[in-house]
């Protein structure tokens, strides 16, 4: 193929005259536009795919007139970094010694308050309504919590959170239809080996923080949390972009201005290594705990894929109001109680918004058509109770808090064990302590009775119990561990 050359000589004489060290320009404004003239020649050749060698970028840029520093980076950091907020926080702390609960009771002027401790972090808002994820290490234990964007400051209510996974939800304390930009969550296991990422944070409410660095990491395994319990996050990202520990909560974003993860911990043996929690973990996260069921102890027996920019239903129990009501899994959700929702996020919301005893009108899609169809939360104690624990295991049970009795055991008591029932069988008896089924920790009824409603009747599961004994007046528990079969 022949290869055309472009001969620069040909737009020497429309730059102006020859002078004797070189061209000189008759004026600036013919001098510009003879170089642009050279340049859209090149780009035309270079796009043709001709041999007139590579055009630079910022010569293109320069052609197109776009500000050659707005790179991929600065679009990114410019649609993310409005939604990335500081938070602060304030724990009181209550002066305590010796006989200090009866000076308190009983001498009220000589109870005094220390000052009250602070901290902060950064967190980002997911949802226009004013919902911001951060990390639970962040707000646990906090009285108050202050969350600034730009300039402004708003009082913040503490949601819901998991410890295990370090997933917390705040919602701002703001006037009905106040609206705030949110970040996006990326695509599911949408994760590039060596891709660029950037660390976003407020620390200290002084500004926006950024770092930049590649994702070293798709799959690196937590140590346990600040109390010594091991987090269920298995697959923390990795990244060499700076994490400082005011970042907590901070959202980790590629180039496509997506977060892919919540900024978590930084290793502190060596340096430059930062982690994040994946954020189809974060989303998984809040699946399971920003729900009616959670929120406000009410049952509708349906989950929602936390996957994808449409909500559709992941699954639906059997027995359940949503069972009864008509729904399927699989079933698209276009809108709850006359609003449209977009994510699994505007779902739960809807969802969790909905009056007590109020049916929550969904409208779904069913092939051509759509179907409206009401559903009704009950209550989960009506279902998940001791009733249930019992039909499962053959004993009747009861909470039991074990600090009450100087013990660090929290778990369920079994009041009565039926003769020739699971418990029996398994060499359970009355006044021993159900601490664990299958690795589940048997702390609250509710909790337990729904975890038995998952297994199938005849599945074996392990459990641990604590064993009373006394040594004339010292007393404690044993830890023994069995297995038993549901029914």
């Amino acid at each position: 193929m022949k290869t055309s050359v472009i001969d620069t000589r040909r737009f020497r004489p429309s730059l102006g005259r020859r002078s004797g060290e070189g061209w000189s320009y008759g004026t600036r404004a013919s001098g510009w536009k003879a170089w642009k003239v050279c340049a859209v020649a090149w780009c035309a050749l270079y796009l043709s795919g001709r041999e007139a060698g590579p055009v630079h970028p910022n010569l293109l840029a320069a052609v197109s007139g776009e500000d050659v520093r707005r790179d991929p980076v600065v679009r990114a950091v410019e649609k993310v970094m409005p939604a990335v907020v500081n938070i602060r926080t304030k724990t009181r702390v209550r002066s305590r010694g010796l006989f200090y609960d009866w000076w308190r009771e009983n001498w009220t002027p000589f109870t005094r308050d220390l000052p009250p401790e602070e901290s902060a972090g950064s967190g980002v808002v997911i949802d226009e309504a004013g919902y911001v994820v951060t990390n639970v290490h962040v707000v646990e234990g906090a009285d108050e919590i202050f969350v600034q964007i730009g300039e402004e400051i708003f009082q913040a209510e503490n949601m819901v959170g998991s410890r295990k996974t370090d997933v917390a939800l705040l919602k701002l304390r703001v006037a009905s239809g106040r609206k705030f930009p949110a970040a996006r969550f990326g695509a599911d296991d949408d994760l590039l080996l060596g891709e660029t990422v950037l660390a976003m944070g407020n620390p200290f409410g002084l500004g926006g923080s950024v770092s930049r660095g590649i994702l070293s990491s798709k799959s690196r395994r937590a140590g346990p949390n600040a109390e010594g319990e091991r987090l269920e996050i298995a697959d923390w990202l990795q990244t060499d972009a700076a994490i400082n520990p005011g970042n907590s909560g901070g959202p980790l974003v590629n180039l496509n201005g997506e977060m892919i993860g919540i900024n978590v911990a930084v290793l502190k043996v060596g340096q430059g290594i930062g982690f994040a929690i994946p954020a189809k973990r974060v989303a998984e996260s809040l699946g399971e705990i920003f729900t009616p069921e959670v929120m406000k102890g009410l049952y509708y027996g349906l989950r929602v894929k936390t996957t994808g920019a449409n909500p559709r239903i992941a699954r639906v129990e059997p027995g359940s109001p949503a069972e009864k009501a008509g729904l399927r899994e699989g079933d698209p959700i276009l809108s709850v109680n006359e609003e449209s929702v977009r994510s699994w996020f505007d779902f739960n919301r809807a969802l969790v918004s909905t009056p007590e005893r109020k049916a929550a009108v969904l409208v779904v899609q069913r092939g051509e058509g759509r179907k409206r169809i009401a559903v009704t939360g009950i209550p989960e104690r009506e279902i998940f109770n001791e009733e249930m624990i019992r039909q499962r295991l053959g004993a009747g049970v009861k909470a039991w808090d074990g600090a009450q009795a100087g013990l660090p055991l929290r778990g369920l008591l079994l009041s009565t064990v039926e003769r020739g029932g699971p418990a029996s069988l398994a060499g359970l008896s009355p006044q021993m302590i159900l601490l664990e089924i299958e690795g589940f920790a048997t702390h609250d009824v509710v909790e337990t009775a729904r975890w038995l409603a998952g297994r199938k009747a005849g599945d074996r599961v392990s459990v641990i119990v604590g064993v009373p004994w006394r040594r004339g007046v010292v007393a404690g528990f044993e830890r023994q561990e069995g297995r038993l079969r549901l029914r």
